[in-house]
């Protein structure tokens, strides 16, 4: 057994089991979390809107929160991540008498979810052959983007033919969570070096912080608001949302290398202006489609609408990229990321709620009239960035992250 472990139980292939049991659990709680919500605690769109308050709160702390756990490894920094989303996982399907304990779990969720995804490039990093960084980054999204389409494939079959339960589905989701903390766990950990600095804000890069911001709007608008409109006004289920989703996943390995290559031959400002016009036409879709078409027509529409807003999440290596050409010192690019995320978080936990009160009160198509502005500032705010041969773009491997 032992010569087996040092063979074949490897530091690498731990952390890529890991990364694959992520996207399992992934691929079991997304499409089923929203109808969970609408199904078990029957919430209106006003309370939906509000609770994204909490799940976005750990995401906007999120510098904060990690620096509290710097005092262990790496790799146990991880493997408590897992382990707090393994416990919200059972605590979402067996605990949840009532929505306090909902928000209660959901904030174990959202800070193991966070904090795993801060210290995961790191661990990768760590464990990469050098100069074969990029190609194990790949590979472990492959992986994860493989356990995702697994997970999906499992609730839809689950649902469809088995009559999985939320309880079931949530439990499964959290042993996967389990085996990936325990894969951790065995991982020889390293200490987490302290950065100099984890947010840094430059008036050189308001045009990234806005853009950041921006889509933190957009973004939130449609993960709270869309799947609440197929379930509310379409009566979708669980098993339509894993259908979508393993849809949106398979396209997705042909969309993504296409798109990085887009980046690179038109520019980020041509990508980013083309998204934030195919965004504007979603919002549209999804707000008059019912009234331009019968209803069986209006869903697949809609439908669709779903999986290409998917795929646009995507477009957010454009931002990115736009920030490297722009930095002054490699060592600007990781807090100036973070302060992104943080703003962008800080956006999110706040629209959702007033596009529930909007719902509420003038009906879910100003939700989507008020995204679609959104998408039109994007596309001003797009049209400030330089074209790529006004700036020089870096040597890739002269920037840390």
């Amino acid at each position: 057994m032992s010569n087996f472990s040092r063979s074949f139980l490897t530091p690498l292939f731990l952390f890529a089991a890991a990364s694959c049991l992520f996207g399992l659990y992934a691929g079991l709680y997304d499409p089923s979390f929203n109808n969970y919500l609408a199904q078990v605690h029957h919430i209106d769109e006003v309370a939906r809107g509000a609770l994204e308050f909490p799940r976005e709160l750990p995401g906007f702390l999120c510098a904060f929160i990690f620096s509290l756990f710097m005092f262990l490894a790496d790799t146990r920094i991880a493997a408590l991540a897992a382990l707090l989303l393994a416990l919200s996982l059972w605590g979402q399907g067996w605990l949840a008498p009532d929505m306090t304990m909902v928000v209660v779990w959901m904030l174990m969720w959202s800070t193991g979810a966070h904090v795993f995804m801060v210290v995961k490039s790191s661990i990768a990093l760590r464990l990469a052959d050098k100069g074969r960084e990029g190609k194990l980054m790949g590979d472990l999204g492959a992986l994860e983007a493989l356990g995702l389409l697994i997970g999906m494939i499992l609730v839809y079959f689950g649902v469809s033919l088995l009559s999985f339960s939320f309880p079931v589905i949530f439990g499964l989701a959290g042993a996967c969570s389990l085996a990936a903390a325990l894969l951790l766990y065995r991982i020889k950990p390293e200490p987490v070096k302290r950065p100099a600095r984890q947010l840094l804000l430059k008036r050189k890069y308001t045009l990234f912080y806005i853009l950041n911001m921006i889509f933190g709007a957009r973004k939130q608008i449609f993960l709270t608001f869309a799947p609440w409109v197929l379930i509310k006004l379409f009566h979708c289920g669980i098993e339509t949302f894993a259908l979508l989703g393993i849809i949106a996943t398979l396209m997705g390995l042909f969309y993504r290398p296409l798109l990085g290559r887009a980046i690179d031959a038109w520019g980020e400002r041509t990508v980013l202006s083309i998204d934030a016009v195919l965004v504007t036409s979603l919002c549209m879709i999804y707000a008059f489609a019912q009234q331009l078409f019968a209803d069986n027509i209006a869903v697949i529409l809609i439908m669709m609408c779903f999986v290409t807003d998917q795929l646009l999440f995507a477009v957010t290596m454009a931002r990115i990229t736009y920030l490297n050409r722009i930095v002054e010192s490699p060592d600007d690019i990781a807090p100036s990321i973070s302060m992104g995320i943080t703003l962008d978080h800080a956006v999110s936990m706040t629209v959702p709620f007033a596009g529930g009160l909007l719902w509420a009160s003038l009906g879910y198509q100003a939700v989507f009239l008020a995204a679609g502005i959104m998408g039109v500032l994007n596309l001003v705010a797009a049209r400030f960035i330089p074209g790529p041969n006004i700036l020089p773009i870096k040597d890739p491997a002269n920037i840390s992250s």
